[in-house]
């Protein structure tokens, strides 16, 4: 008898459902009580939503708890490479016989019911994190907050929101507000929410759903404070202030990350050690990251190699004024998107920031935009645009003309997995 492997069942779910997204968490609740409901079982809950930021602040407050001596589970998505990427069980990736382990037994007991892939591995994953010893599980937000496939915790021990801003508009509203309304539904009674930097009219909608629920929030501007102090950084809440290196993870946008991490690190009781841990040791793939090796990095000879995993307006903002404080180098992209993002508006602010742009269609994806109609956004937001068939040619194409170039490639999720992969 063949067993099946993590990936065979993974294949199977994606059939479940006719939808990638179809937001209610009906499904979600009839697979949980049909598993004992794990949920209920899991380690102290840390519970992040928001647009951007999410990730890495996870990743921070990982980083904190783990240097304090934690033991940890994280759950996050998309994966990159591995779908392994996404359960993190007691600080180690889940394994291939505990993953093909949990996720049989989520198939078997949903039977041939209607749920997501997203649905269905989330419970996997809270599967998993029931079982296993951790002094914390960290939760991360797939989509929007309300009804997401995470939010089935009744009393966590903390929620934060990092910034919210304009994406997925088809599906969490057209607004800042509708969007923020979404996010905050996180947010349970009686239990404190760590709020990152948000525009009025986000706040404004963060603060009327805090205060329905009675939960205190720990606001950024408000209750704790964090900014750049030449060559490093400075936090300060009510329990007094902390002088410390820039975040490892690159870009100024990291400094707001880090001070949601840190304002719930202290409010969890963490010592300013392991808050120096959140702060400098912190890995995030795909968020500026360098490479350094492999095939990849051997076509590209003498130029930089970078990935950059952002796809939304305010990435595409938070990239360009990363990019304006390198040195100065020729600047080329290599960028592929998907068809249900904001093209223009992640592109515009790159514009000034590079000579040129190479498209190119994400490989496997069926949402992808082609190489073609990426190349006419990028000319209409100002690029000197052209494509190729894969990454491998974009990056030849522009070593042939600038042999000394900085490439970043970037432009969504899926292609720096896409990238990952291919460069081993």
């Amino acid at each position: 008898m063949t067993v099946a492997t993590s990936d065979v069942i993974l294949e199977r779910m994606m059939a479940l459902h006719p939808k990638v997204i179809d937001l209610t968490l009906d499904r979600v609740w009839r697979l949980l009580d049909a598993l004992g409901n794990p949920q209920n079982d899991l380690p102290p809950v840390i519970h992040l939503a928001g647009t951007n930021g999410k990730g890495s602040t996870q990743a921070m407050i990982r980083a904190g708890l783990e240097a304090a001596g934690k033991r940890v589970h994280a759950y996050t998505s998309p994966h990159l490479a591995r779908f392994h990427e996404r359960i993190r069980v007691s600080g180690e990736l889940i394994s291939e016989p505990d993953l093909t382990a949990v996720l049989d037994e989520c198939y078997a007991a949903n039977g041939d019911a209607d749920i997501t892939y997203f649905e269905i591995t989330t419970c996997a994953a809270l599967l998993a994190f029931a079982r296993a010893p951790a002094d914390f599980t960290l939760l991360e937000v797939g989509l929007g907050g309300r009804l997401d496939a995470t939010n089935v915790v009744d009393a966590p021990a903390l929620t934060v929101i990092t910034p919210v801003s304009l994406d997925h508009q088809q599906f969490l509203g057209d607004t800042l507000g509708q969007i923020a309304g979404e996010k905050a539904g996180i947010i349970k009674r009686g239990v404190s929410c760590v709020v990152s930097r948000q525009t009025d009219e986000g706040m404004d909608v963060i603060e009327s759903v805090a205060a329905r629920h009675a939960a205190p929030l720990l606001a950024w501007g408000q209750h704790w404070h964090a900014a750049p102090d030449r060559d490093r950084m400075v936090y300060q809440d009510d329990t007094g202030l902390l002088d410390l290196p820039l975040p490892n993870l690159p870009g100024a946008h990291q400094i707001m990350n880090a001070g949601a991490a840190l304002a719930a690190l202290r409010h969890l009781g963490i010592g300013n050690d392991a808050c120096e841990a959140a702060v400098t040791r912190a890995h995030w793939p795909a968020r500026m990251q360098r490479l350094r090796e492999g095939p990849l990095v051997d076509t590209a000879g003498a130029a930089e190699l970078w990935l950059d995993g952002g796809h939304n307006p305010a990435a595409g903002e938070a990239l360009a004024a990363h990019l304006a404080t390198l040195p100065e180098r020729p600047t080329w992209l290599i960028c592929g998107m998907l068809n249900t993002k904001d093209i223009g508006g992640y592109m515009r602010p790159l514009a000034d920031c590079a000579d040129g742009l190479v498209a190119v269609s994400i490989p496997g994806e069926r949402n992808t935009l082609s190489a073609e109609q990426t190349a006419a956004a990028a000319s209409g937001a100002g690029f000197d645009a052209s494509q190729a068939e894969n990454t491998a040619g974009a990056v030849a194409q522009i070593i042939s003309h600038t042999p000394h170039a900085r490439i970043l490639i970037c432009g969504s999720l899926y292609l720096a997995g896409a990238v990952l992969r291919e460069n081993g």
